[in-house]
């Protein structure tokens, strides 16, 4: 009888790695795209900019290029930003190359924080949608700049597993510009609504999906990376 049962719990645990790295594969998977949205959206908008594109009479379109520095000096550090997300949560370059971790982070926090701080010049000069937009980007700004703050607070005192939390949320709030892309591009082709008026509601929708996507997360991976990072004795 022991044999069968040896197998059975094999077979679980089997199953479960299976699960979790389907879990882990979908995830990065989601990472990637909003990621690669995020640099397209960048790359086309500081094109448009300096080679002079004429820009299109649509709402979303004048703002940027009535404020051209201003919007390259947010969007040149949020291609950055999307770059260099990715590989900060890659285990294994946080636990073999810890030094290119280190300074690879010290780039993300430091553009992350010039994307927060333009934002909320560019919200309140050239905000679509209104008072409604408005609040939801100082809302997640706010946020953002928050839990880079904490990051920066915990590793400092070597708290790493709560620095990787922090960090996470950060760059859950980061994607959520890319995730706005495809549900304004909803809104569009549904053509029941102008531009101002549901680019705020975008806005919350596309931060609060991957905000709460990232806290999932944490909570998900929280055990798995408090014994990954003991192992490690990362620092």
């Amino acid at each position: 009888m022991a044999q069968p049962a040896r197998h059975a719990e094999h077979s679980v645990d089997f199953n479960r790695s299976n699960s979790v790295a389907l879990r882990v594969r979908l995830v990065w998977t989601g990472v990637t795209i909003l990621a690669l949205i995020g640099i397209a959206a960048a790359v086309i908008r500081a094109l448009r900019l300096m080679f002079g594109a004429a820009p299109s009479p649509q709402a979303f379109d004048v703002g940027f290029s009535q404020h051209p520095i201003l919007t390259l000096v947010h969007i040149v550090p949020g291609a950055l930003f999307m770059v260099l997300g990715p590989f900060q949560f890659m285990p294994s370059i946080r636990t073999r190359r810890l030094w290119q971790h280190r300074w690879s982070g010290r780039v993300f926090v430091a553009v992350g924080y010039v994307i927060g701080i333009s934002a909320l010049f560019m919200t309140s000069q050239m905000a679509i949608g209104g008072a409604n937009e408005r609040a939801a980007i100082l809302l997640f700004d706010s946020a953002f700049l928050f839990s880079f703050t904490k990051a920066i607070w915990h590793i400092r005192r070597r708290e790493v597993v709560q620095h990787r939390e922090w960090m996470l949320r950060a760059f859950g709030i980061g994607l959520g510009v890319a995730t706005t892309r495809p549900i304004a591009g909803a809104f569009f082709a549904a053509r029941t609504l102008a531009p101002q008026e549901f680019f705020g509601i975008a806005f919350w929708i596309g931060f609060s999906v991957t905000a709460i996507a990232a806290e999932l997360w944490i909570n998900v991976t929280r055990r798995r990376s408090v014994t990954t990072i003991a192992t490690a004795g990362v620092g």
